[in-house]
Order: structure tokens, then C-alpha cells, then sequence
């Protein structure tokens, strides 16, 4: 083979080699930042990237600002202790405005800029428009909503760090009809994921108990004016009245029912229980709501007394349900990347359904559907606080 000859074949193998090695790097560069789903983050070094994304702004910017807080003080506390394996946590705030298209591009950002996991949204409506793009990147959602649409995603990528409707709803009938021997009720929920789970939930535990309500009255999730539907209940006269919606809305239909002289009893769910209710309804119009909940107060035991301690030095504040289930969220997802030797993908995924965690609002342990608790508690407000009903 001529000299010219021997020199084109070996340049020609060059090439080869830099192609190929080309192509590696590409390939690695483009995958999803879960798609590497070996069990060892050892390679990995600075700071381990979470998302949180919930309403930092907008009619449902107190979930947000709760869920940050209870958050926060996860991350710190870790980051304290040296964080995972010497590597700090770095946990990037997104603002959700509680719409689902933000949040899906907020979804598509998180994906595309190496966050391995995220914790939100407090908006079940948000995280189910989140879901099937987190599910494509292998990116592990601990999110804190309650719609049983979450669950019908079917993602094994989503867990919830509390109870679905049904656990909430199922124990609020229970208490309503059964313990209290009250079956004149009626129905006020909005259009939302959370509203119509809600709705769902309750409806179909009063139907369990041969009980039909007197009124089923669903509203708009923008909607401020509720004179019509409030109206047509006050006809029935009805014991309870069952709210499914949002702190500020839920806080507007009690006021609005107050003034048009209506005396029944409220009853619901996470919402009801928390200040911003209070705040919006007024503290005597709400006074002996019946409130079903997993963290009735801040007083339960040694670990919720340490977590509001800590919560009020930090925040100047009192800590409430949904800071109390932020900090279960991220307890449990830093607990797994633990366990797990930083892992990603797949392999975080697993790590987080083998989380036995002793939280807040209780014991938890995930099954396949992504929930991994399965009790609440009834409380009745008394004098502008939740207490444990009698």
C-alpha cells in the first residue's frame, strides 16, 4: 500500500473514533435529566438540584407560600448535616400561578435543566397537567394535592405526601352522619380537580349511608358571587352544609351564606382548617365547622411541637397542615435519595415507594397507586382554632 494510501485509511480512522465518541457525548448531553437510572449518584458532583413549584403568587399563593416554608426548613436542616452524601441540596423555587399551562412549561423547564425531582404543587388541577411531561423524564413528583385525578394518572412517578379525598371525605360522612346523626346536608364545590374529587368523594360516601343531598350546588372555580346557588340552598334548610373548594373561595361562600342568614353547620377538608379560611370567612362565621384532617394542630406529639418550634423561629409564624405535609414531602424524598446513594429516574422512584417514613400526619408507606396514607382526623373549630372534636 502506497504511502498516500496508508495516510487516507488512517485519516479516515480518526474520524471514525471522533465520530463516535461525538455521538456519545450528544447522546448523554440530550437525555432526560432522569433517564439515568443507575442506583449510585457517586459520579455526580455539586449540589443536588430539586424543584419546588407551587402559587407564589395569585388567589392561591398562601398554599404556595406554606408549602415553601415547611420545605425549606427540610432542605436546611439536611444542608446543616453536611446535605446527601457531601453534597448540598439546591432547592429552586417556580412560580405556578396555580394555572395549569404555567405549570405545564414550568414542567418542560424543570425537565430540560437537570432538576432530578421536584415536590408541589399544592394545586391538584397544576400537578395532573404536570404529570405525563415528569413521567416522560423519569423526574420523581412528591406533590401535596388531594384529587383522586391524581391517582387516575397512574404515573409511578407521582406520590402524595397526604391522604386523597376519599380518606378525607369518607371520614367526614362517617363522623356527619353516623357519629353526629345528621343527614339534612348540602353540597357547595367548584369545577377545579380539587373540587370535583371533593364532590366525588363526599357524594359518593353519603351515598354509601343511603343519604342524598338536599342540594348539590357547583360553582366556578373563579367565582365570587354566590348568592344564587346559596340561595336556593338556604330553601332547603339544611344541618351541613359540605364545602369543596379553596381556602379564599370556601372562606367567601361561608360569609356570603352568614349574611343571606343561613345557620348551618360547614363541614370539609383540608381547606376549612387552615387560617386563611378563618381570615376570609370571619373568625364567629365559622365557629363549630367540622373539618377533617391528618394534622389537626400543632400540639399532637413531641415531633409536631419540634416542627412548629422550629417553623415559628424561622417564620415568625404558626405552621399549619400544609407546611406540616411540605415537610413530610421532603423528609421523604431526601430520606430516598439517601437510601438510595443519590440515585435518579427509575431508581429514585423506587427508592421513595420503599420509604417507610413516621411523618407529621402520620405513618407512611407508598403502595403501586402513589398514596402513601390512609387516615384523618375530625376537628371542629372552637374560638378561631382547630381542636380534636369530642
Amino acid at each position: 500500500m502506497s504511502l498516500v494510501a496508508r495516510q487516507s485509511l488512517l485519516a479516515r480512522r480518526v474520524l471514525l473514533v471522533v465520530v463516535a465518541a461525538t455521538a456519545v457525548v450528544l447522546t448523554a448531553a440530550c437525555a432526560p435529566p432522569g433517564a439515568d437510572n443507575s442506583n449510585s449518584g457517586q459520579n455526580n458532583a455539586g449540589p443536588i438540584k430539586i424543584a419546588l413549584v407551587d402559587a407564589q403568587s395569585g388567589q392561591l399563593s398562601s398554599l404556595g407560600a406554606w408549602e415553601l416554608k415547611g420545605a425549606k426548613l427540610v432542605v436546611d436542616e439536611w444542608n446543616a448535616k453536611g446535605g446527601i452524601n457531601g453534597r448540598k441540596i439546591q432547592m429552586d423555587v417556580f412560580d405556578d400561578q396555580g394555572d395549569p399551562t404555567v405549570g405545564t412549561n414550568l414542567a418542560r423547564k424543570i425537565a430540560a435543566e437537570g432538576y432530578i425531582a421536584m415536590l408541589g404543587t399544592a394545586e391538584s388541577a397544576v400537578t395532573i397537567a404536570m404529570a405525563d411531561i415528569l413521567k416522560d423524564a423519569k423526574i420523581p413528583n412528591i406533590t401535596s394535592g388531594q384529587s383522586t385525578g391524581l391517582v387516575a394518572k397512574k404515573s409511578p412517578f407521582l406520590f402524595l405526601n397526604g391522604p386523597t379525598s376519599t380518606t378525607y371525605d369518607e371520614t367526614l360522612a362517617k363522623y356527619i352522619v353516623e357519629t353526629k346523626g345528621l343527614k339534612n346536608i348540602a353540597m357547595v364545590t367548584n369545577n377545579g380537580s380539587f373540587g370535583k374529587g371533593e364532590h366525588d368523594a363526599f357524594l359518593k360516601a353519603l351515598t354509601a349511608r343511603n343519604v342524598t343531598p338536599l342540594a348539590d350546588q357547583v360553582v366556578t372555580t373563579d367565582q365570587k358571587d354566590f348568592s344564587a346557588a346559596l340561595t336556593t340552598i338556604r330553601g332547603k334548610n339544611p344541618q351541613v352544609i359540605f364545602l369543596g373548594a379553596e381556602e379564599v373561595q370556601s372562606g367567601l361562600i361561608v360569609k356570603q351564606a352568614r349574611d343571606l342568614g343561613i345557620t348551618a353547620t360547614f363541614a370539609g377538608a383540608a381547606p376549612q382548617g387552615t387560617p386563611v379560611f378563618f381570615d376570609t370567612a370571619g373568625k364567629a362565621n365559622v365557629e363549630n365547622t367540622i373539618v377533617s384532617s391528618p394534622y389537626l394542630s400543632n400540639d399532637i406529639n413531641d415531633a409536631s411541637r419540634k416542627f412548629a418550634a422550629a417553623y415559628l423561629a424561622a417564620f415568625k409564624e404558626e405552621a399549619e397542615l400544609h407546611g406540616a405535609k411540605a415537610y413530610d414531602g421532603a423528609q421523604i424524598l431526601f430520606t430516598a435519595l439517601k437510601t438510595s446513594n443519590a440515585a435518579t429516574g427509575q431508581a429514585l422512584a423506587d427508592a421513595i415507594r420503599a420509604t417507610k417514613y413516621k411523618g407529621l400526619l402520620g405513618d407512611f408507606a407508598y403502595d403501586e397507586t402513589g398514596v402513601g396514607i390512609f387516615a384523618t382526623q375530625i376537628g371542629v373549630i372552637k374560638d378561631g382554632k382547630l381542636i380534636a372534636a369530642s
